[in-house]
């Protein structure tokens, strides 16, 4: 039986269709202008014949003879102009001949040298998907850095390096993310099964001491794993947006951590007008009271001070929460929105949480497109605000 496949037809890439498209183009504009060459010689290629008249006579009745002169003259000059006729003619179809002849050449000729500009100019192309070929998880850190003159190639090729540092970035913060969360996890884990162990190994323990210890880690845990949960939330946007007043969160978030702010002699002061905003009325709640929880844990000792205020801007609303303690520095405070990680220099205690406040207030603020922006203020203390987009 004879082989019926289909011969291996050349890939259409972007070289091969520039190509045919310098081809083409050249062609057309050939084909054009020898139809209009060829147009304009052949209305010029006519003779005028000029036919001797009656004026010129000398009688008004020619004589026989006379008559007869004139017809053969008519004759010799009829037959003078089909011989020019017919010789323009000819000459005019070998021209025209000559010029298909010569345009089918310079159309292949113009097809070879586009196929080598093509190429020359799709030359960093290749070069630039050879290297992101060769970019992987592992090499994140190489970069493009196509060289040449600021055109629409070395936008694209800034433009993925640019990509290739954020993604650099967030697989970083990613994988500084998984270990700490995988340590921070482990760390109720581990005491959970060292009282066990201590508890089988002393049968006369305090069984209550014991279920109260408990109680407490796995109260920890517990709170770790819903705030990782929030913060996957958060980063995947899976919410539904509706309009809020900010105020109105800020009020709750407020009454819900008065008594942990009693508790610790810290005062909270909220202000501000009625605020419109988009986004999930759970998730900006949770961004206010991971906020105002952190101004007040955060504080002083004794008689700190927590301001809370909402307003609007330009690009939208703004949150704003600021906090009394000790003096901060830029190089610290850049660092306290990263997971898990928590400000050496600041107040600790039982209420610190699980080092995820920031971190999920950050996400939250990202997922409702806007900025968290974190700064010390003079006379010690945080500056936290929340630039949101307005409803």
């Amino acid at each position: 039986m004879p082989d019926l496949t289909l011969p291996h037809l050349p890939a259409w890439t972007v070289r091969l269709r520039l190509t045919l498209l310098y081809g083409g183009l050249f062609l057309v504009s050939g084909v054009v202008l020898l139809a209009i060459t060829y147009l304009l010689f052949r209305s010029a290629a006519g003779v005028n014949l000029i036919f001797p008249n009656g004026a010129t006579h000398r009688s008004a009745s020619p004589s026989l003879n006379e008559a007869a002169t004139n017809l053969e003259a008519e004759r010799r000059v009829r037959a003078m102009y089909a011989g020019a006729v017919e010789r323009n003619t000819d000459l005019l179809h070998q021209g025209l001949i000559r010029s298909v002849v010569v345009l089918a050449i310079m159309t292949l000729v113009s097809i070879a040298l586009g196929w080598l500009v093509a190429g020359r100019v799709l030359r960093p192309l290749r070069v630039m998907t050879a290297t992101t070929r060769q970019i992987s998880e592992r090499n994140l850190n190489r970069r493009l850095a196509l060289a040449g003159p600021h055109d629409e190639l070395k936008d694209l090729a800034d433009t993925i390096d640019g990509l290739l540092a954020r993604l650099e970035a967030h697989v970083a913060e990613q994988r500084r993310f998984a270990a700490n969360a995988s340590h921070e996890l482990r760390t109720p884990l581990a005491l959970t099964q060292t009282l066990l162990d201590v508890a089988r190994a002393d049968p006369n323990h305090d069984s209550d001491e014991l279920v109260e210890r408990l109680a407490v880690v796995n109260t920890r845990a517990i709170d770790l794993t819903e705030a990782l949960l929030v913060l996957s939330r958060a980063d995947q946007r899976s919410f539904a947006s509706q309009r809020v007043d900010l105020s109105l969160i800020a009020e709750e978030a407020t009454e819900t951590l008065l008594p942990l702010a009693e508790k610790r002699g810290v005062t909270i002061e909220s202000s501000g007008a009625p605020v419109p905003a988009l986004g999930s009325r759970a998730l900006l709640l949770q961004l206010t009271t991971n906020l105002v929880h952190n101004a007040i844990v955060h504080n002083q000792p004794q008689g700190g001070t927590v301001w809370v205020t909402t307003g609007a801007d330009s690009e939208g609303a703004v949150l704003t929460v600021e906090n009394t303690g000790e003096q901060l520095t830029p190089e610290l405070v850049s660092t306290l929105e990263e997971p898990f990680l928590r400000g050496s220099e600041r107040v600790r205690s039982d209420q610190a949480g699980v080092g995820l406040g920031l971190a999920i207030a950050k996400s939250i603020t990202q997922a409702h497109d806007g900025t968290l922006t974190l700064t010390p203020r003079i006379g010690g203390g945080l500056r936290v605000t929340a630039q949101l987009s307005g409803a």
